[in-house]
């Protein structure tokens, strides 16, 4: 048992909510088989074994997903789309058979899944695609993640408004920002800072009546959340493989069919058009005229691979154990006297918590650096990529994030919890 632990285990303040424990449907049993597919999650760091509380940034990957993306490498190999030898049929039937699970996985139909290298180049593809007129603005609240507003503020389009960010956007306060020039609005489904998940169904009713086309930000959702686009109502979304299991460099964009073929594809190539002559050319339909050049194909397949292995596992037996999680980690972090939160407990839905130190004298940074070469915990700090919500908050270093994922475990919760305790009374 690390020091950590030992730590905790006499302490009563930081002892998981006996309900909370009741309500996972991990079994300690089934999630040490679990964990067992995450060869990552052996490593020891200084001597301790490693935490890893930073699923909200990347999680980590199962072997299943390695399995998948070597198996293209060792025995296919080939292009898609271009040949038709048995390797370049076989890599081509493989791709569209990740790209229809994907669809599956979020509820919409294959011709409205574009592949993308992450969620930033599908925002990008939206902000740089969508025909606007001169005057038309993108409406976004300033609490939201860079991705979802840099590609429209580089198009000199976009106006933010000042939201609460520790609970969730009410739409009636959005609909009162809605201009007679507002012809998008852009947001987060959960916030990476906050965790907090916002009502993205009604603001896109709300948004579909006055005819202003919704583009949405998932990639903190979709890791913890089912997702359904029809449900949600909205005309784009975006999230990336690497935050729910899987790889690196694959991410995926969502369109509505007749959103989707409104955009004017933002790069053009091998595999966009369906005819080249010396003097023009003709696209092809969406997505293929979204997807210029050879893509991610082992991405693609270790990505439906990873819905997979989260569909086996089942919605509400994630949800209850990201629940049993959250609740120990407001519980134990809440007995440190220095520990300020940036959300409540209330209105905190993912397993992501931030937290800062005021009037400490140790920065975020320092604490995070020695949480991890001291004890092997892993969190995140700084500003997140949301320096507009930090600067609302007056909080020019940013804070410190944990994040926690179907992978952790109660014991390391406290593990954190009993870590940060000593740092803070170190430094004190």
């Amino acid at each position: 048992m690390s020091e950590a632990l030992r730590l905790v285990s006499s302490d009563p303040a930081l002892e998981i909510d006996a309900r909370a424990a009741r309500a996972s449907d991990l079994s300690p049993l089934a999630l040490a088989k679990l964990r067992a597919s995450f060869p990552i999650l052996d490593r020891q760091v200084n001597g301790y074994p490693l935490v890893y509380c930073d699923s909200a940034a990347t999680s980590l990957t199962p072997n299943e997903v390695l399995d998948a993306e070597a198996h293209y490498y060792r025995t296919i190999g080939a292009n898609v789309h271009r040949g038709s030898h048995a390797l370049a049929v076989e890599a081509s039937e493989a791709y569209e058979g990740a790209r229809c699970q994907v669809a599956t996985f979020i509820g919409a139909r294959a011709r409205e899944i574009a592949f993308t290298s992450n969620a930033t180049a599908a925002l990008n593809i939206v902000a740089a695609g969508l025909y606007l007129a001169p005057d038309a603005e993108v409406l976004a609240t300033s609490n939201e993640h860079h991705s979802a507003l840099l590609p429209f503020m580089k198009q000199g389009r976009l106006r933010t408004f000042v939201a609460r960010p520790d609970r969730p956007l009410d739409p009636a306060e959005l609909l009162a920002q809605i201009g007679p020039r507002t012809r998008v609005i852009v947001l987060s489904h959960a916030s990476n800072v906050t965790g907090v998940v916002h009502p993205v169904r009604e603001i896109c009713c709300v948004a579909r009546e006055l005819g202003v086309l919704t583009v949405v930000d998932a990639s903190q959702s979709a890791p913890h959340l089912a997702l359904d686009v029809r449900t949600l109502g909205c005309d784009f979304l975006a999230f990336s493989g690497h935050k729910l299991l899987g790889p690196t460099g694959i991410g995926v964009l969502y369109g509505r069919a007749e959103a989707l073929a409104s955009l004017t594809p933002r790069d053009i190539g091998g595999g966009t058009v369906e005819r080249v002559t010396s003097s023009g050319y003709e696209w092809h339909a969406a997505p293929a005229c979204l997807e210029a050049g050879t893509p991610n194909i082992a991405g693609a397949l270790g990505l439906a691979e990873a819905t997979r292995f989260l569909e086996r596992l089942g919605w509400e037996a994630i949800g209850r154990h990201s629940e049993a999680l959250t609740r120990a980690a407001f519980r134990g972090l809440s007995a440190i006297p220095e520990v300020r939160f940036l959300s409540s407990p209330e209105h905190t839905r993912l397993p992501t918590i931030s937290l800062t130190f005021p009037g400490h004298p140790i920065g975020v940074d320092v604490v995070a650096a020695t949480l991890s070469d001291r004890y092997g915990v892993m969190v995140r700090s700084g500003l997140h990529c949301a320096h507009p919500l930090f600067e609302q908050l007056g909080l020019r270093d940013g804070a410190l994030r944990a994040s926690f994922y179907l992978y952790n475990t109660v014991d390391e919760v406290h593990a954190l919890c009993a870590s940060l305790t000593d740092v803070l009374s170190v430094f004190r």
